[in-house]
């Protein structure tokens, strides 16, 4: 069985090379991440190119989601090779974007005397460091270690969500997003989120003629608004290490399986990021923690798994995606594919739109249950903006699931979506029956089916139809 869950692999310093991106596609990376709080636009969007690049010589469809800062409030840059701060080390935060030393780490949010009170803990870099607000001290704040570790580069700092006065996206975040629209970007990831509204003021065009929105629930505002956010945008992200400062740790898993429920619910891609495998920005090998992790990710049913840190830092980017993808197919393996019906029969699943969108609601649903009970070996989906292959993925189907498009958008933009593997399906015109014909011929010669096979298919009645309105079971000639 092929892998269902999908790898996103965040690109930094020790990925951007060509060679080493091609590897990393070839391994199994199938959505590119290009953090923009990172590094400067001019290389962001030269990264982007050499993806593009990399893609076409590996010859793999390749997703690229840019993820936008947001109102993140980071620490100034630390010394080369990091600092380690021991616990009951005194230092002060100072608000301001220069260098951070092992006595004054700046801090870049304005607000930081007026936002954070004495008593208050801050987080940096998803927990490694904790450090409690002991006193004000004229323009700082006189903090102390409660919990040591390793800082390097530009680490998160976590203030409250509840006490941030900055919008989201912010301006910085709409002229990064520009950029990256003109150039074709396929998703971007939208920062800080905590309600709908965040949402819709991202401001582009409807996918697929513009970007895949993701929203990042990050935030107890989003838990709290979790549904409205899940129906404004086109994917999510389970963000959990911001997640786990806003609440108490021993909650974190139960909300990772909220989350990922209502997505599956509303038909919407969920990704779950944040330390899967951390240890392996170092390491050869991940934990045995981590393997676990990533496993019960997919039997959650993420859609797709995340890398940060570990490949964009790390040591050994290629191998790293390597390990997340034998991992993430063997958990795909004991998947729980006839027990997912009962499951998703309780999560409430609810029409993710309406009208025509009802239509292929029940279309997926008959094509999953036909194609279960006639042993087919392949559902193929014709669907110009890909939403009848999100929908259908609802159903965890153990039948493969090939999404053919006619918009080179769309094929990207279904390597986030569990289970389908994107085919690009040349625009001939003509009846649907022909694109049916020319779609069954592509997935033969690619050996994804064979003569002899049944295959259920799924499409429009014709080339301008909104709603998928036809399902037929085809014996492979």
């Amino acid at each position: 069985m092929a892998r269902r869950t999908k790898i996103v692999a965040t690109i930094g310093p020790a990925s951007e090379s060509p060679t080493v991106m091609q590897r990393m596609v070839e391994a199994g990376m199938d959505v590119a991440r290009l953090g923009l709080a990172h590094d400067t636009l001019d290389l962001q969007i030269e990264r982007y190119f050499r993806l593009r690049a990399a893609a076409e010589a590996a010859g793999r469809p390749l997703g690229i989601l840019v993820d936008l800062p947001g109102p993140k409030v980071r620490a100034g840059s630390f010394p080369d090779g990091g600092l380690d701060l021991a616990e009951g080390q005194h230092l002060r935060l100072t608000p301001g974007t220069g260098h951070s030393t092992a006595e004054v780490v700046e801090v870049d949010y304005e607000g930081l005397l007026d936002d954070v009170q004495v008593g208050d803990s801050l987080m940096f870099g998803d927990g490694s460091v904790v450090v409690a607000v002991r006193d004000r001290d004229g323009d700082g704040l006189a903090v102390e270690v409660d919990h040591g570790g390793h800082l390097e580069g530009r680490p998160g700092v976590h203030v409250p969500s509840d006490r941030l006065r900055v919008p989201t996206p912010t301006s910085a975040d709409l002229r990064m997003l520009d950029a990256f629209v003109d150039v074709g970007v396929d998703m971007v990831a939208v920062s800080f989120v905590r309600s709908a509204h965040d949402v819709r003021r991202v401001g582009t065009e409807p996918h697929p003629r513009g970007p895949l929105v993701i929203a990042k629930v990050e935030t107890r505002a989003a838990v709290e608004n979790l549904e409205g956010i899940v129906a404004a945008s086109g994917a999510i992200m389970v963000a959990r290490g911001d997640l786990g400062a806003e609440f108490p740790i021993e909650e974190l898993p139960h909300l990772q399986k909220r989350i990922i429920r209502k997505c599956i619910a509303l038909g919407r891609p969920v990704i779950t990021a944040t330390q899967m495998l951390e240890s392996m920005i170092h390491a050869a090998t991940p934990t045995r923690a981590e393997a676990s992790d990533v496993a019960n990710a997919v039997f959650d049913g993420s859609s797709a798994v995340m890398l940060s840190g570990e490949t964009a830092i790390g040591h050994d980017p290629v191998g790293t995606v390597r390990t997340m993808a034998r991992i993430a197919g063997r958990a795909d393996q004991e998947f729980d594919y006839s027990g997912w019906a009962p499951q998703l029969s309780q999560l409430n699943v609810v029409t993710p739109g309406a009208g025509d969108a009802q239509v292929t609601d029940a279309m997926t649903m008959a094509a999953w249950r036909a194609a279960t009970e006639a042993r087919a070996s392949a559902i193929l989906c014709l669907s110009r903006t890909g939403f009848t292959v999100r929908v259908i993925a609802r159903f965890r189907p153990q039948t493969k699931i090939l999404g053919f498009s006619t918009d080179e958008r769309t094929v990207r933009q279904l390597t986030l979506s569990w289970g389908a593997t994107p085919i690009a399906l040349p625009e001939r015109g003509g009846e649907t029956h022909t694109q049916i014909e020319a779609a069954i011929e592509i997935a033969r010669a690619r050996g994804e089916i064979r003569s002899g096979d049944t295959v259920a298919v799924l499409a429009g009645t014709h080339g301008g139809s909104t709603a998928t309105d036809q399902l037929r079971l085809v014996h492979v000639p």
